[in-house]
């Protein structure tokens, strides 16, 4: 039998009832719906199938995100280590990550019920923290892994190797490791470039730099980023996508390198990137010049 896991943000009565009308149309259609005990006790008038995480999208035909960029990063963490595509339905604010928004609902419900929608993988990074040459965490990140500072009174001091070359040296606020998906994101704010989501690459963004070169990188693929915190009276914390932080001791080392398994992102219509970009920031595609009449026109009446 076919089946989708629906990740909804349930605190929000709108979201409540989309969700209850998602399931019922699946349902209807003869496709199972999923969801986690806590967002199922939510939806009381839907036939639901309650599952528990970390295994709750295994066997999934797809995963269904209702909500903000918050909630989609939530179901990429249940999505990703299944390899079940996800589609994001913006019930936020921007919601760049989301391919539909609620007017659309019914037509992406249809979609999946005809399995007409087209599957992109988004590069991914994983990131380590290394304590005199033992790993002692791992975490991954969709959108940017950033090393941030734990004391506001004081920078982190930090250097910055590319596969094992030293590259910068500098005081700062952070560092984020960024993908090209999340290159409109945490990075964006920090002065990084946009990057279309099918290029195979990472981008290093100092955060609030206190060095003549600070300037974001784009770095190929396979390359690996060690970024060491050389003052030991300095700690930080590793934070991913803004939902998992872990503490970096003083004179630690963080390496980032492109993930090993990808998020799967389902794409409905044949929206470009730039046409995504122009929609989402309201970008101006006319000038100035093309919407002001001519000088001599200006009074003719």
């Amino acid at each position: 039998m076919r089946s989708v896991l629906l990740v909804a943000h349930t605190t929000r009565r709108q979201i409540v009832a989309l969700a209850e009308r998602t399931t019922r149309q699946l349902c209807a259609a003869g496709i199972a719906v999923r969801m986690l005990a806590t967002e199922a006790a939510a939806c009381v008038d839907a036939p639901i199938d309650v599952v528990q995480a970390p295994d709750a999208a295994t066997g999934a035909e797809l995963v269904i995100a209702l909500g903000g960029d918050g909630t989609f990063l939530r179901a990429a963490e249940l999505a990703r280590p299944a390899g079940v595509p996800l589609l994001g339905v913006n019930l936020g604010h921007v919601g760049f990550l989301a391919d539909a928004e609620p007017e659309e609902l019914d037509t992406a419900i249809a979609a999946i019920v005809d399995r007409s929608y087209a599957v992109e993988e988004r590069v991914t990074v994983d990131a380590q923290v290394v304590l005199d040459g033992v790993v002692t965490t791992q975490a991954w990140a969709l959108n940017e892994a950033s090393i941030e500072r734990t004391n506001r009174e004081r920078m982190l001091e930090i250097a910055v190797a590319v596969d094992e070359r030293p590259l910068l040296r500098f005081g700062c606020d952070g560092l984020l490791c960024a993908t090209p998906t999340g290159s409109t994101a945490y990075a964006f704010s920090a002065g990084g470039p946009i990057v279309w989501p099918s290029v195979d690459a990472l981008i290093i963004v100092p955060n609030a730099a206190h060095a003549l070169f600070a300037r974001p990188i784009v770095v190929a693929p396979r390359s690996v980023v060690d970024i060491d915190l050389v003052s030991h009276g300095h700690e930080a914390v590793l934070s991913c996508d803004g939902r998992r932080s872990v503490a970096v001791p003083a004179g630690a080392r963080v390496r980032m390198r492109r993930g090993e398994l990808p998020v799967r992102v389902v794409r409905l219509g044949d929206m470009s990137f730039a046409d995504r970009l122009v929609s989402k920031f309201q970008l101006p595609v006319r000038s100035l010049r093309e919407a002001s009449p001519p000088p001599d026109e200006v009074g003719a009446d």
